[in-house]
Parts: C-alpha cells; structure tokens; sequence
C-alpha cells in the first residue's frame, strides 16, 4: 500500500526527496510517515542499496541526507 496522498505530498515539499525516493521508501516496506519515523537513515539506505543491487545508497551523502531530511519531517509530522 502506498503512502496515502496528504503525506505524499508532504514528503515531496522536503529538498532532495522526489517520486523515486518515495518509492524506493513504499519497494522496502515503508508506507506512512509513522513507518518512516522508525527508521534510521543507515538502515534504509542499507535497505535499498540491497534491493538494487548497488551502493550507491549506501555511499552517497546526497542520498543520506535526504533521508534524514524524510525520517526528521516524519517524527516532527506523527
């Protein structure tokens, strides 16, 4: 199940975060900005470097940063 529209469009107000990182989110699990707020940065890029096949995730800085940029929003929205 996909995040619902509302916390969508929350999450693509955040710099950095766009469609496919919302996906990439909804292909390892995460679904609701309550989901996110669990994890920690490290172990979705971990999550989704595994399922890609590439650490590109893993290695980026950009990427990490967006994604603390997502979980922060999350604890800050629940």
């Amino acid at each position: 199940m996909p995040f619902v529209e509302e916390e969508r469009k929350i999450l693509l107000e955040v710099k950095g975060i766009g469609p496919v990182i919302i996906q990439r989110f909804e292909e390892i699990g995460i679904h609701s900005l309550q989901e996110l707020s669990e994890y920690e940065a490290e172990n979705i890029a971990d999550l989704v470097a595994g399922m890609l096949r590439t650490s590109c995730w893993k290695n980026s800085p950009q990427s990490k940063k967006a994604i603390n940029a997502a979980i922060d929003l999350a604890q800050k929205t629940i």
